[in-house]
Formats: C-alpha cells, sequence, structure tokens
C-alpha cells in the first residue's frame, strides 16, 4: 500500500503578488496532490496531501521553479495529520498577526500584455491599465497584507464576468493576479484640459498625443505619482517647462519610445540596454553622442542624459504604437511637483499644486497608496550604480550581515530615504526627496507608517544624522518618546552602509573614504573629504582636508565662485581679475567676500571634497552658478571625459604627523589650486585642466590609503559618499587601489550618496544594542549607547 503523507510548508520572501499562490496549484495538481494554498501576513502557506514520493517532489523544487519574479527567502515544511480529501483549492487569505512577508515592486509591462495591448482582436486592445501576474503595479498599490484584492486600491472595481473567469482560472495567465481588470470593469481615463480643469476628451490619449506635439505639458498620472511631460524635441515646450518648474539648469529625464530612439541619442553597452528594457526600467545615465541631436533646455552642461523606456502601458500609447498617427517618439518626464516638494500623488491635489505647471492631465481614477519617484542608475566599470532608489527596487529588502534589533533610522535632509530593520533585514524606503518643506516632512511621516504596516517592524531603537540642525533628526527626537536615539556620525554612516552593503560583518576595520558635499564633523566643522578606520561600532579619522573656510555656507554651494575665491585665500594665492572665478564675482561681492574671509565672518571650516570639487570647476571656467546640487561638480567630471592625454594629475600636499604626534593625516588641496591657476593662465583648456584634477584626486586617494595600510594594517577599502557617483573618479580609483593590491568595495545596489545613509545608520545604531531573541533567534535592544572609537 502506498505510503502517504501530509505537510504543512511556508514560503517566506517576495511570494505575493507575483503569481506564487497559482504556480503552487499548477505544481500540486501536476503531482496529484490533494490540499490548499493561501497568502497570510508571514508568506505563502500550503498544505500538500499524496504520496510521500510526489509530496517530497514538491518541497525540494519549490524554490528553483518559481515564478519569475519571486524572491524566496525560506521555505520550510513539517509533516501534520493526514486530512484526506481530493483536488487542491486556492482558500481566502488569512488576516491577523505580524506581518512577516514581502511586497514586490511595481514591475514594466511583460511581452505578453504589449502584444495584448497591440492586437485589435483582443478584448484589451488598447487598455491603459493592461496587467497580468507578471507585470503591472504591486507595492504602489498595496494598503495591506496579506497581498490580496481587497488589500489594494483595485478594491473599488469589481471584476466583470469576463475578467472574474479569468482570475479563476488556472491556465490563464491572469489566474489571482490581482490588479486585473478590462475597460469593461477597469479604471477609467481622462484627458481634463481648461482653466479650471473640467473639459474631458472622447479619445484621451488621442487628446493628449495631440496636446504634446503642439508643444502642450501634460500632468501624466504614473505607478508611483505624476509625471510632467513635454515634447523633448521642441525647445519652446522644454523651455517653458523649465521656467514653470523653476528648474534652474538640473537636467531633466526622457522617455524615449525604444531603444533606437535611444540610440540615436547615446552610447549604449549591453549593460544599459538590460537596464533600459529590464522589468524595473529606471532611469539611466547615458553618455551623449557628440553626434546626437542636441535637444537645447533638456540637459544643458550636462554630460549625461537620463533616459528610461515606457514602462506602464499608458506610456506605450502616449508615446504610439506601431501604426498609430505620427506623434512625439521623445518625452521630458520629470516629476510632477515644484522644485524641492514631493511628487504628487492624490488626483485632486495634482489638480490644485499642478495648476501652474500643466495645461491638461492625463488622469485615472485608480489610487495611488504609496507614492514612488523614478529611479535612477547608471553604469560603472560594466556593473549598475544606483544612485536612486525607488520605483522598481522598493520595498525589496537587503540582507544584512548581523541580526539587529527593530531599528528605524531616518537618514538625512538631503534625499532622503529611511529604513527600517530587524533581524538580518532592513528595508530602504522609496526616495522621500530633500527634507526642507513641510509637504516633504509629511510625505515622511505617511510612507514611515506605510512601510511599518508592511514589514510588520514595531521600532524599539533609533538613529538619525549627528547634525544637530538636520529636520530629519528632529522628527526622530520628537518621535522617540522613551526609546534610544542614537546619532550617528555622517561619513562613519556612509561607511558602514557600503560595508553593510558588502555583507561584511564589521569584525575588521576598513580603510573608509568618504567623499561628499557636507557632514556634521564631531568638531563642529563641515566634513566631506574623509579618510577613517572603520568597522561598526566606531571609527578613526585617519585623513582629512584641510580645513578651508565656507564663506556664507548655502551661498558658497549656490555660487561655486566663491568656494574658489576662498581656497585660493587660504592656499595664500591671489585673487586676480585674469582668474575666472575673480571675474564671475561681483567687485561689490569681492569686496566683502574679502573681509569675510579676513576676520572669518560666517565662514565655517570645512574638509569637504564636493567643495573642492566646485572651487576648481569655477577656477577652471567650467561653472560658476549652481542651479542644482553637484552641478559644477558634474559639469566638471563632462569637461573631463573630453580630454585628450592631460598629463599628470595634480599633487596635493601630504603633511603627515611626526613620530608620538597626535592628529590625522592632512591633504592640502593648496599646490593644486596653484597649479590649476597656472594652467588656466597658460590656456591649457578645461578638459585637461578637469582630467588632471581627477588624476590627482585619485592619486591622493591611493596615496592616503598606503599610508593607513602601513600604518594600520587594513588592506580593505571602501568608496562611499556622494563624490563617487562621478563614474570616472570612482573608476580611476578602484584602478589604482587595485594595482597597488586593496580589495575594493564600491556601491551597487545601495545608493553612495545620502539615499543610502540610513543604512549605514541603522548599522551603526544597531552595534552597540544587540542581543539574541528568546524565540526568533532575531535581536532586540536591552538599552545602551553608541560606541566611539
Amino acid at each position: 500500500m502506498e505510503h502517504l503523507e501530509r505537510r504543512r510548508v511556508t514560503v517566506r520572501g517576495v511570494v505575493q503578488g507575483v503569481g506564487f499562490r497559482p504556480y503552487v496549484y499548477t505544481r500540486a495538481t501536476g503531482l496529484g496532490l490533494a490540499g490548499h494554498v493561501t497568502n497570510t501576513p508571514e508568506g505563502v502557506v500550503a498544505e500538500v496531501e499524496g504520496s510521500a514520493a510526489a509530496v517530497s517532489e514538491f518541497c525540494e523544487r519549490l524554490a528553483a521553479d518559481a515564478p519569475p519574479l519571486a524572491v524566496v527567502d525560506a521555505v520550510d515544511h513539517r509533516p501534520v495529520p493526514l486530512a484526506g480529501g481530493a483536488g487542491f483549492t486556492i482558500i481566502a487569505s488569512r488576516s491577523g498577526g505580524p506581518a512577516r512577508t514581502l511586497v514586490s515592486p511595481d514591475v514594466a509591462t511583460c511581452a505578453d500584455c504589449l502584444a495584448e495591448l497591440a492586437d485589435p482582436a483582443d478584448r484589451r486592445h488598447r487598455h491603459p491599465f493592461i496587467t497580468c501576474t507578471h507585470c503591472g503595479p504591486r507595492f504602489t498599490i498595496v494598503t495591506g497584507l496579506p497581498y490580496d484584492r481587497a488589500h489594494t486600491t483595485m478594491d473599488r472595481f469589481p471584476m466583470c464576468a469576463d475578467c472574474a473567469r479569468e482570475y479563476a482560472d488556472p491556465a490563464d495567465r491572469r489566474f489571482h493576479a490581482q490588479p486585473v481588470a478590462c475597460p469593461a470593469c477597469g479604471p477609467r481615463l481622462r484627458l481634463l484640459t481648461g482653466r479650471p480643469p473640467g473639459g474631458e476628451t472622447p479619445d484621451p490619449v488621442a487628446g493628449a498625443r495631440a496636446l504634446l506635439a503642439a508643444g502642450a505639458v501634460l500632468a501624466v498620472k504614473g505607478l508611483g505619482g505624476y509625471h510632467l511631460a513635454c515634447d523633448a524635441t521642441l525647445p519652446g515646450a522644454v523651455a517653458e517647462l523649465r521656467r514653470r518648474k523653476d528648474r534652474g539648469d538640473k537636467p531633466f529625464a526622457l522617455m524615449a519610445r525604444d531603444l533606437a530612439d535611444v540610440e540615436a541619442l547615446a552610447h549604449l553597452g549591453p549593460e544599459e540596454r538590460e537596464l533600459l528594457t529590464g522589468g524595473v526600467r529606471p532611469i539611466v545615465l547615458l553618455r551623449r553622442r557628440p553626434d546626437g541631436a542636441p535637444l537645447p533646455g533638456v540637459a544643458p552642461g550636462s554630460p549625461d542624459l537620463g533616459v528610461m523606456l515606457p514602462y506602464t502601458p499608458l506610456h506605450h500609447l502616449l508615446l504610439g504604437l506601431d501604426g498609430d498617427p505620427r506623434g512625439p517618439r521623445l518625452l521630458v518626464m520629470t516629476s510632477g511637483n515644484l522644485s524641492g516638494e514631493p511628487i504628487v500623488t492624490d488626483d485632486a491635489e495634482a489638480l490644485e499644486r499642478l495648476s501652474g505647471l500643466a495645461d491638461a492631465w492625463l488622469t485615472h481614477d485608480r489610487p495611488i497608496h504609496v507614492p514612488c519617484d523614478d529611479s535612477v542608475v547608471r553604469v560603472c566599470d560594466g556593473e549598475p550604480l544606483v544612485l536612486r532608489r525607488s520605483r522598481g527596487y522598493a520595498p525589496l529588502p537587503l540582507t544584512l550581515p548581523l541580526p539587529v534589533p527593530a531599528t528605524l533610522a531616518v537618514g538625512g535632509d538631503l534625499k532622503n530615504a529611511f529604513c527600517l530593520g530587524e533581524g538580518r533585514r532592513a528595508w530602504l524606503s522609496a526616495h522621500t526627496g530633500d527634507m526642507d518643506d513641510l509637504a516633504t516632512r509629511y510625505a515622511f511621516e505617511r510612507a514611515e507608517r506605510q512601510l511599518e504596516s508592511l514589514t510588520g517592524v514595531t521600532p524599539a531603537l533609533l538613529a538619525a544624522d549627528g547634525h544637530p540642525g538636520y529636520r530629519s533628526g528632529r522628527w526622530a527626537r520628537e518621535q522617540a518618546g522613551d526609546r534610544p536615539l542614537v546619532p550617528v556620525q555622517h561619513h562613519h554612516a556612509h561607511v558602514a552602509s557600503a560595508l553593510a552593503e558588502h555583507g561584511l560583518d564589521g569584525s575588521r576595520r576598513v580603510i573608509g573614504v568618504a567623499f561628499d558635499g557636507t557632514g556634521y564633523g564631531d568638531d563642529g566643522a563641515v566634513w566631506g573629504g574623509e579618510v577613517l578606520l572603520a568597522d561598526y561600532a566606531g571609527y578613526t579619522r585617519f585623513a582629512h582636508l584641510a580645513y578651508v573656510p565656507l564663506p556664507g555656507g548655502d551661498a558658497a554651494v549656490r555660487r561655486p565662485y566663491r568656494m574658489a575665491l576662498a581656497h585660493l585665500w587660504a592656499a595664500g594665492l591671489d585673487r586676480a581679475p585674469d582668474l575666472p572665478c575673480t571675474a564671475a564675482c561681483p567687485p561689490t561681492e569681492l569686496r566683502v567676500l574679502e573681509t569675510q574671509l579676513e576676520r572669518g565672518l560666517n565662514c565655517v571650516p570645512t574638509s569637504s571634497m564636493g567643495r573642492l570639487f566646485d572651487a576648481v570647476s569655477s577656477l577652471a571656467g567650467v561653472c560658476q552658478h549652481a542651479g542644482y546640487e553637484a552641478q559644477a561638480a558634474i559639469e566638471l567630471e563632462g569637461a573631463a571625459c573630453g580630454a585628450p592625454a592631460a598629463g599628470p594629475g595634480y599633487a596635493f600636499a601630504v603633511r603627515v604627523p611626526g613620530a608620538g604626534a597626535a592628529g590625522p593625516v592632512i591633504a592640502d588641496p593648496a599646490p593644486v589650486l596653484a597649479a590649476v591657476a597656472a594652467d588656466v593662465r597658460a590656456g591649457a583648456g578645461r578638459p585637461v585642466i578637469a582630467a588632471r584634477f581627477h588624476a590627482g584626486v585619485a592619486d591622493l586617494v591611493g596615496t592616503l590609503c598606503g599610508l593607513a595600510r602601513d600604518r594600520h594594517g587594513p588592506d580593505t577599502v571602501a568608496l562611499t559618499g556622494g563624490v563617487f557617483a562621478n563614474t570616472l573618479l570612482s573608476s580611476a580609483c578602484a584602478r589604482l587601489l587595485r594595482e597597488r593590491g586593496f580589495t575594493v568595495l564600491r556601491h551597487r545596489t545601495v545608493p553612495p550618496g545620502d539615499g543610502g545613509l540610513a543604512l549605514g545608520q541603522l548599522m551603526v545604531a544597531a552595534a552597540g544594542h544587540v542581543t539574541e531573541h528568546p524565540q526568533r533567534g532575531e535581536a532586540h535592544v536591552p538599552g545602551g549607547t553608541r560606541q566611539s572609537a
């Protein structure tokens, strides 16, 4: 007689909203097993009964053969009593208990759905909301767990008989696809025109395409918020959008109809092609072709274009299907907001807040529950480098090298993203933005509550940047109550973020090269050109750039010529009128600035590498006014990319403390400034100066890391901070360090800038607060204080 067995199988990971229950159903029925499968807050739970051999086969290959969008963390199974019965069913989801499952990110429209979208014989022909088990909205429509239609913003759209039949058919691609709908029962697209908007167009897509072709600016509702769109080939439309949005010179992102349109504009390698056409569809930064279309006003002064391909059915329709009337093939697609504000998601709010920006609204009635901006990625040395981790990546968790207590790290004030962690998982939030207005703070609070509800993490420990004036830190102090709040030094957090991303447990210190624009230092100065000896528990400041005055704080950031003049003053060099930075400074401002520097008025000292990039950019005549963050540095990188053989890098003066003397190594940029000024006067040209400066910074990194290894032993270097979004510098530093025998850690999936800061804060805060949880083998907080170097 055949031996029968019944097992309860629990699958944890990204297993809801990715077709996992239909997959389990198909697998079980194919093996002749009885039982059922359901969604629960902790994952997918199945019970299977049948021959021992069939049950064993079911369990053994369950993870290996999982659907393409699934990420299986664990499969646990145990025997349970036989129940008898025949057939296998998908039963109603179970609610209650802490959330332990993971929600899938939103996924770009799949090839099968695109084929149906373009097929006149298909009942979803030109349906703007076509989706299936393998694609479409997920994270942005989830209102709770387990992931069922009732816990999404699709719950207001009852399925018609045809959709319900597909939803219930195990052989159908839409079997238990929660966002499934069709023109008869799904969301409705509308084009609103007029001021105030009220008139509707019979064919919203055709009307929108006509408006775009005529030079209008449209507010287009996407997956995670509204975009503002215009035809990128119409300079007048681009200029008007830039003016309305108060965008300065900050580059716009582009959406191209297909790869051929992108190839005409920028260089594409295999890695860039894969990013553009994959399921995430981020904005990919691509190096411009010298012979490509100029696209006036799209990305002035930038060496790169940020490009993405359509990722929703509506995008495909807006850019035109094969056979459609001629229309725009290349759109500006920028976040639907005023500069500095969070992306707009609410329809009524879009009509109000975007009324001065848009001429018409292409909108629909499927609510967006979770705001989610487009992700931004570039390729560095053949591998992706995520610069903004948002749509398509959030809310996928990161695996931690050590267990942590239930912790919330709130990140920084620029490019804010927060991080929740517990056990060996951490969840970086989607990009929130700059915490400098009330709307962003409200968006932060909503996102934090929502991520807590999805992850089941109830923070018992908080971490924040050590800057006493940061709004993120102030929010954490207000919310902490009786919970410990750990302040974490900015650059220590950057280094810890790199260690965590690479799975290092912190048992050995590394050399952390943390280069950025601004970070509050332990001495009250503005740090940013730091070499730390660090682990999670603490750090030593081994080396840094020599301090120079930061005259006027933000004024020096917005006007790089002020930073150049401050560096020349600190180096004891003349500020003669023949230098570009002096010529750019109005005479009255120059006189006040000289007095300010001499008297030290409102001149906090800074060791920032980002500000040194600004200074050299100005001194070389590349950029004198910065309309967006890092503009001067980005344009300096662009100039360097166009250089011929430039010669040796500029040399820094490295001052090493004498035998027995305390204090860090100092890297003085004064000789660099002198050499740049000499090259300017000799007519060397901006590309040559920019290239020599990049080479000089890479040489400095090699020198300082060599000194750190010789004196203290570490041979692993982490390159981190926003300056290392510069692929020219990152590549040069990594190459030089590897040639000298170092192991080099660089960010790939976590942003090197402040968007990745919260992960490092979490690891540092947890370092002194971890003990084993008696039930789950996870971590909890007994109390304690931050460990220091």
